[in-house]
């Protein structure tokens, strides 16, 4: 019986590789091909679909599988939604002008690099979203940072760093909700455990950035930056008052509020200024929702800038988000990921080892798939549990990940972060990569964290993994 256990599981273990191969397999070729990341989920799916029946599961049972885990992610669907309609509101809104506006009062009086990153950096945790700060203000900022002399992939880099605060703990971000959907946390304790590691890899990062930003001090161009304040300004009404709506939602969301909630309310007050403030039609703000925000403020580079948003640009996401759901329902609901992580897990005697395989499995989910989606829903349901039975709080789990396999995410060059990061800029990854710093410190920070503060906590015995 012992004999036939172990070969049917190894059985088990030799087809989730073959799954895996072939999924990273299409997911890779859309991604060098430029087809839709999504077809290559699709295909993934139809494959393991193909390999399950083979193996004698009902094909019932397999699609119940899959609507049962798109279903566990309804929320977070809406909450993707509410990100594209917030950023879309928000610019038309006046909010994140605003922002930029005073932002830029800043800049004046300290060097222009590390205020990039502090720039980027708070306008992402109020945004919520990554790419979206670097199409708008980070765009702003390498176009002003010409008057300054400053090399762009510099910048850039700068600007990278501070922008994927949104996906490390902003309450808006897609990415984070995901993580605290995923591993069942709430928001509050999730940003207690974050700060212990993302505060000191911040402050190397921003030390970082002072110490190369001072070589360029001496050639900065004030003249440039009130030109973009002036055409901001007779664009928008600035009033700082506006900035009372990303207070509110930041506030209700520490104080463990529904996100839903937050953001909703952050648009029903977005759009009223829009409406009464900016003097934006009815009609006006109900296509910001659906089709983003394009400034027609008749001046060519606010134009460029202030752009984006709306729940259409959210499309292509959410197919991403259903087809990864997808695979790793099948895969959790016929039991064939547990061989691999009970490989991945064998003979851990300490927490800290724990904690840095998670921290290198994490990593790699970044670079084989191409995006962090998949490794947040595949890891954080096969080890939440893990790590409770080895006596580890999984909000450490939810760190590991967000300052591991979603800070590395874009600089990797076939990630899709990075393919849309280069086609917006046109400055190639590979230089800018070198100048990102927070996105590798993070990694190192964590491991580091792990090593000295779990170096004492040693693991009995590592039970087996719940399969339930």
């Amino acid at each position: 019986m012992f004999y036939g256990g172990f070969m049917a599981e190894k059985k088990i273990e030799a087809a989730s590789y073959l799954i895996f191969i072939v999924s990273l397999g299409l997911i890779g070729t859309c991604i060098l091909m430029g087809i839709p990341l999504y077809l290559g989920f699709a295909g993934a799916v139809a494959f393991t679909s193909a390999v399950l029946v083979r193996k004698g599961h009902n094909p019932r049972a397999l699609a119940g599988m899959i609507i049962s885990g798109i279903k566990g992610c309804s929320k977070l669907i809406v909450i993707i939604l509410l990100t594209g309609i917030t950023v879309s509101i928000w610019l038309s809104s006046g909010i994140v002008p605003t922002l930029i506006f005073y932002g830029f009062e800043y800049i004046k009086h300290i060097n222009y690099v590390l205020a990039c990153f502090i720039v980027t950096a708070a306008v992402a945790v109020v945004m919520g979203t990554s790419v979206g700060t670097i199409s708008t203000v980070g765009i702003a900022l390498i176009g002003i940072g010409k008057g300054f002399e400053i090399p762009a992939h510099i910048l850039l880099g700068a600007i990278i760093s501070g922008s994927f605060f949104a996906d490390r703990f902003s309450p808006l971000s897609g990415i984070v909700n995901l993580v605290l959907k995923t591993i069942d946390l709430k928001y509050r304790e999730y940003l207690k455990s974050m700060m212990e590691t993302l505060i000191p890899s911040a402050i190397i990062a921003g030390a970082i950035y002072y110490f190369i930003g001072k070589n360029y001090m001496s050639i900065s161009n004030p003249e440039r930056i009130a030109a973009f304040q002036q055409n901001i300004s007779s664009a928008f009404v600035i009033n700082p008052a506006v900035l009372l709506i990303p207070v509110i939602v930041i506030t209700m969301s520490v104080c463990g509020i529904n996100p839903i909630i937050n953001m909703s309310i952050g648009v029903f007050g977005g759009s009223l200024i829009s409406i009464f403030m900016q003097k934006r039609t009815v009609s006006e703000v109900f296509r910001f929702i659906l089709s983003g925000y394009k400034s027609t403020a008749g001046i060519g580079e606010l134009d460029e800038i202030l752009r984006g948003g709306g729940m259409q640009s959210m499309f292509e996401l959410l197919l991403i988000l259903m087809g990864a759901v997808a695979l790793s329902s099948l895969l959790e609901g016929a039991h064939m990921i547990y061989p691999i992580i009970e490989r991945f897990t064998r003979n851990i005697k300490t927490k800290a080892s724990m904690i840095f395989r998670t921290t290198v499995f994490s990593s790699f989910f970044s670079i084989v798939t191409c995006d962090q989606v998949v490794g947040i829903i595949l890891l954080g349901k096969f080890l939440k549990n893990k790590f409770e039975d080895l006596g580890i709080n999984r909000v450490k789990l939810a760190r590991t990940m967000a300052d591991s396999g979603t800070s590395v995410a874009p600089i990797i060059p076939w990630n899709v972060n990075s393919i849309f990061i280069v086609a917006i800029t046109g400055i190639s990854a590979s230089q800018y990569i070198p100048y990102s710093v927070l996105c590798y410190i993070l990694p190192l920070i964590t491991m580091l964290s792990g090593l000295f503060k779990e170096k004492n906590s040693v693991v009995s015995s590592a039970p087996k993994l719940n399969s339930d």
